[in-house]
């Protein structure tokens, strides 16, 4: 911290009041001010240092107005350590003023205002008169500032002050500046000649001369005016407390008796301005009175301020100074004999020192005008458009009051509130204009729909560009209240609705609608609830076993619980079970799923297993099944063998064996084809029909006797399996296919036949030539009715042979003949068609996506080869799919590095086929090297440049040249698509520095940096002046209309319908829509946008009640237009 030791001295000022001769008429106030004291001559120029230490260097020179006095802030802390000095100065003539500060102990540069009055930043005026310059001595460690005055006015005197902080450091000086040459020793109004130093036609401040008008007598213009204009003439001259001046007034006497003490008495009243003087004066008959002076009746004793004098028969008292105080009665009394006056002191007209300024806010903002007076506690009045402004009860304006400023406050301005407005005060008025523009919200980030959870959290959030903007939140069009799981924020720009443990019926249309706008912003929220299977409603656990007899009904019912309604899926092992299998029923409703088996048989015992999806999850659930009955394992021509298990309770005594019975499907005789109990649990009965359906049974027998008959087998017929497939041979084949045909068995037999298996096997492989081996692989997953296939995906250059059986209920048939050593050999030569706009430079820029298509003829299928650049491709950086008749090159994102010479190839064994694409990946050029400017003459700049080191893969296509004043480093383009690399830029204006830079040019575009120019040109000036013609302004203002109608429609219900027009109008017109003459604006069912003019009602998922004629309404400024159709003709979707 700096510290500084000084001294202070006080000395006690002599007042001196300068003598003034009598005036022939004493009674006549004087009112002419005091001459102000000459100020002492300061040094012309920087001052030298301050050594003494005292603070009377930096204090204004005595009787200065109030806004030149010092700085009398406490918190300085000697920061200087050279304070600017005041200084004279001869008009046109120039100074300097010099400010150091040591910046040895300070942590950053100090910053350092140049202040003129009271408040006038000057760093703000700097120009062709007043130049700022400061710079720092890395060897001293001392900041030196400076303000240069240049050719000085008469109107630049006055009191400065030089500030400058650094943190929480602060210092001031005031220093004062005499102008010689100036006739008039006063601040006059700018005229045309005015400098940047003068404020005074700004600021409106009070002119102090000497008045030329004649002096006008307040109360002799109460006394002849009406009482309805006492109001308005106490305003306009400074009368403060006008109801106690009318009540001295009516206590005046009108006619007063002649005294013999006095030969004149006092006046009535008498006026004086505050701050000046004025003489009261008698004449008395005896020269030897003695007379006393009272004030309300208070003896007045002589003063510095009360002065008596005796003059003859003559007596005067002089008040110096006067203030408010002074306003009073004055008596003059000799003996018992009196006279009686009112002094009325009249205050100096109230300046405006600040005054309002012009403000364009946007509708709904606060305005606060605000200006600042000379004196504290002044009258002003406010008036807009010329009538004048007062509180209503809508406080739509408030007045403030503080100190010297007064402000006008505006609330929720609209476009009703432009226009002039003035404020007034006794000595002077300022105007200001206001200007309000619409509001346009524009939405950052709109809500989302979402899709959440039960318990999870949902959170709709929205952005638009105004932090003020306030709104509410409505569900299926009813307004959101905050609860315990509900929350509604708002912070700066984003708008949040946040709901906790999501419940079902928190599922709905939300909508969020901002507060003084037409429009909303809507979102759904779906809710999930996780599928869950019950098997515990069923009184069964997933390890439960459900039995069923063979050949009855096999249903599973199964409960289960989901939202929004899971789907359901049946499965057994890996077999996904549907209604295409003819035995099986899926069947899905509301809370349960359920599968059905008609007639159960013993392959429809396992695990079967149910899946229920939703996108909130999925469940699983697996359930047994078993088959209770005897099996049959084969049938042939006329026999079958069955097979069964054991009882599961042998009543006490064990089984023996078995007796066994058959039936024919339709009949009601059991035939009993054992007598002897039969110990196996396998037997094969014969002597049967073929084709005719059977069932069979079996009782178990023990020593006590036989028991129940079991469940009857599944029926089953009795068939021998058909001759094999006669004729097979191959119709074509390719590189991978091979397409057989073949003709029907010769005997099909009773049973139908179901189809044909198709089966290949390697050459090698050990096969018999009527049986069937494990090297026999099945070509179809399934039997094929048709007596020709096409069999796929076999391997290139492999020998394979083929088989096909038939198959019926007893079984394949016995194969058919083989075709042997079948070899694949090249049915069509390789050949590439590269397309035409691949054969020259295919050229691309950084980031597009190639995506290269070349089609390819050969059987059978060609080997395909990508290299670039005699080099495989990296499969991380390119991506190859190749077909049967053609490859794809894709790069999702190019490079640079991608450039190149790409080749492909096709081959079939030893055939093959080349062709190469040319690849070019061009980016931006880089920026011109060595920007210099040549030479610079009259208007007129030469400049040169390099071309850049990188030219974006491509040629560089021309320069764009532009060129910016140094002042305002606004560009402007000179030259575009210039070809070379030096030009010369005409036509730049005198007196200004001009930057240039440059921009290299491909086919892509600009370069991203442009080439500065590292010296600047300045146009010296010639002395010609340019005045500029003067345009009137075209009014663009247009009322709305519509280009293009609505159209009456129809709409399928259910559906979401758009309605749309287009609508032209300077300025953009207010849109709303109307249903049957109503708003619809804030209804959650329909949207409205807005884009280039061209509008659009949507309904979302209209119904019956949603017809009617619509409407929309365009207004502005200008005038407005309406257009309508109408919505009806409901059709229901198919």
């Amino acid at each position: 911290m700096s510290k500084v030791k000084f001294e202070l001295k006080i000395k006690e000022s002599e007042v001196k009041e300068p003598e003034k001769a009598v005036s022939p008429d004493p009674a006549v106030a004087e009112t002419k001010p005091e001459e102000p004291k000459e100020a002492p001559p300061a040094p012309t120029g920087s001052s030298a240092p301050d050594t003494s230490g005292t603070v009377s260097d930096c204090s204004a020179p005595e009787g200065l107005p109030e806004s030149h006095r010092p700085d009398t802030r406490q918190d300085l802390t000697g920061l200087f350590t050279e304070k600017p000095q005041s200084g004279e100065v001869n008009v046109g003539e120039n100074i300097t003023f010099v400010a150091r500060v040591c910046g040895e102990s300070l942590l950053k540069k100090p910053s350092v205002k140049w202040i003129k009055g009271k408040w006038m930043d000057l760093a703000s005026k700097s120009g062709k008169h007043l130049q700022l310059k400061e710079h720092y001595d890395r060897n001293s460690k001392v900041y030196t500032f400076e303000m240069h005055i240049i050719a000085a006015k008469a109107n630049f005197a006055g009191a400065y002050r030089c500030e400058v902080s650094s943190r929480d450091k602060f210092d001031s000086c005031n220093f004062d500046l005499v102008v010689h040459g100036n006739k008039n020793n006063y601040i006059t109004d700018a005229g045309e000649d005015s400098g940047e130093l003068d404020f005074s036609a700004l600021l409106k401040k009070r002119a102090v001369h000497v008045s030329t008008e004649p002096e006008v007598d307040v109360w002799e213009i109460l006394q002849n005016a009406p009482p309805s204009e006492y109001e308005k003439i106490a305003f306009q001259y400074g009368i403060t407390d006008l109801r106690g001046m009318l009540k001295r007034l009516k206590k005046m006497k009108k006619e007063e008796k002649k005294s013999a003490a006095f030969l004149r008495k006092l006046d009535p009243a008498y006026q004086v301005e505050k701050g000046h003087k004025i003489k009261l004066q008698v004449e008395v008959a005896n020269p030897d009175a003695e007379v006393k002076w009272l004030k309300n009746g208070q003896e007045i004793h002589p003063t510095g301020r009360y002065i008596f004098e005796s003059v003859g028969n003559k007596r005067f008292l002089t008040i110096n100074n006067c203030t408010l105080a002074d306003d009073a009665a004055y008596t003059c009394t000799i003996g018992e004999e009196k006279t009686v006056t009112e002094l009325f002191v009249k205050e100096p007209p109230v300046l405006i020192v600040r005054n309002l300024e012009d403000q364009m806010v946007m509708k709904g903002e606060r305005v606060e005008f605000e200006c600042e007076v000379s004196e504290e506690g002044a009258q002003v009045k406010w008036e807009k458009d010329g009538v004048e402004l007062t509180r209503d009860e809508s406080f739509k304006y408030r007045f403030k009051k503080d100190g010297c400023k007064h402000v006008l406050i505006i609330n929720d301005v609209t476009k009703e509130d432009c226009g002039h407005y003035r404020v007034k005060t006794n000595g002077g008025q300022s105007f200001a204009e206001l200007m309000v523009q619409e509001k346009q919200l524009e939405v950052y980030q709109n809500i989302a729909d979402l899709t959440v959870k039960a318990k999870d959290q949902a959170v709709f959030k929205c952005e638009v560009s105004d932090e003020n903007v306030k709104g509410i939140w409505y569900k299926n069009g009813v307004e959101v209240k905050p609860d315990a799981r509900t929350h509604i924020t708002h912070i700066g720009r984003i708008h949040k609705l946040t709901i906790d443990d999501v419940k079902p019926e928190d599922e709905g249309d939300y909508t969020f609608v901002p507060e003084g706008y037409a429009f909303n912003l809507s979102a759904k929220l779906n809710f999930l609830d996780p599928p869950k299977i019950h098997l515990d409603c069923m009184g069964r656990t997933a390890e439960s076993t459900i039995l069923v007899v063979a050949g009855n009904k096999l249903r599973l019912d199964v409960p289960i619980t989901g939202d929004p309604a899971p789907t359901v899926v049946w499965t057994k092992g890996e077999k996904v079970l549907t209604d295409s299998d003819g035995r099986v029923h899926v069947e899905s409703t509301k809370g349960h799923c359920i599968f059905t088996i008609e007639g159960a048989e013993r392959q429809d015992e396992g695990v079967y297993s149910v899946i229920v999806r939703n996108p909130a999850g999925e469940d699983t659930a697996d359930i047994n099944v078993k088959v209770v009955a005897p099996r049959i394992l084969s049938v042939g021509e006329d026999s079958c063998v069955v097979q069964w298990d054991p009882p599961l309770f042998d009543g006490g005594q064990p089984v023996i064996g078995y007796v066994l019975e058959r039936k024919k499907k339709k009949s009601y005789r059991w035939m009993r084809l054992n007598f002897d109990p039969f110990k196996e649990t396998t037997y094969e009965a014969k002597r049967m029909i073929e084709g005719v359906p059977y069932e069979m049974r079996v009782y178990a027998v023990n020593a006590i006797g036989m028991s129940r008959p079991s469940a009857a087998s599944q029926p089953f017929v009795p068939v021998a399996p058909t001759s094999e497939p006669t004729g097979l041979c191959v119709d074509d084949i390719s590189d991978t296919t091979i397409s057989l045909k073949w003709r029907p068995p010769e005997r099909i037999g009773s049973a139908e036949l179901e189809g044909y298996g198709v089966e290949y096997c390697k050459e090698g492989c050990k096969h018999e030539m009527f049986g069937v081996t494990d090297e026999w692989i099945p070509a179809f997953p399934s039997l094929t009715e048709s007596t020709s296939v096409i069999v796929c995906d076999l391997p290139t250059g492999e020998k394979m042979q083929f088989r096909v059986r038939a198959y019926n209920m007893a079984g394949p048939s016995l194969p058919g003949h083989h075709v042997n050593h079948l070899h694949f050999v090249i049915a069509e030569r390789p050949k590439i068609w590269l397309p035409r706009n691949l054969r020259q430079t295919l050229i691309k820029k950084v980031g597009e996506t190639i995506n290269l298509v070349i089609p390819f003829q050969g059987k059978p299928r060609p080997q395909v080869t990508w290299t670039k650049n005699d080099e495989l491709l990296d499969p991380k950086q390119v991506s190859i799919r190749n077909s049967d008749t053609d490859t794809i090159l894709f790069i999702r994102k190019s490079e640079r590095k991608d450039s190149g010479k790409y080749e492909v190839q096709v081959q079939i064994e030893n055939v093959q086929d080349r062709a190469s694409v040319n690849i070019q990946i061009v980016d931006l050029p880089g920026p011109p090297q060595n920007l210099k400017v040549i030479d610079v003459w009259g208007f007129n700049v030469a400049l040169e440049w390099k071309p850049p080191k990188d030219n974006g893969n491509c040629e560089i296509t021309g320069y764009t040249i532009q060129k910016a004043d140094k002042k305002t480093m606004d560009w402007y383009t000179v030259y575009e698509q210039y070809r070379r690399t030096n030009c010369v830029v005409s036509d730049l204006i005198m007196g200004n520095e001009y930057m240039f830079r440059v921009y290299a040019m491909n086919m892509v575009g600009l370069s991203p940096e442009p080439c500065l120019s590292k010296d600047s040109a300045y146009i010296q000036k010639t002395g010609i002046v340019y005045k500029p013609p003067s345009y009137k302004e075209h009014d663009f203002s247009e009322a709305p209309k519509f280009t293009h109608p609505l159209v009456s429609r129809s709409v399928i219900a259910g559906y979401n319908a758009t309605l749309s027009c287009s609508v032209r109008g300077i300025p953009k017109p207010k849109i709303t829509w109307y249903k049957n003459k109503m708003d619809i604006t804030n209804e959650a069912k329909y949207r409205m946008f807005s884009n280039q003019g061209v509008l659009t009602l949507e309904i979302r998922k209209p119904c019956p009640f949603d017809g009617g004629v619509y409407m929309c309404k365009a207004v502005n400024d200008s005038g407005e237009d309406i257009i309508e159709c109408k919505l009806e003709g409901w059709l229901t979707p198919k």
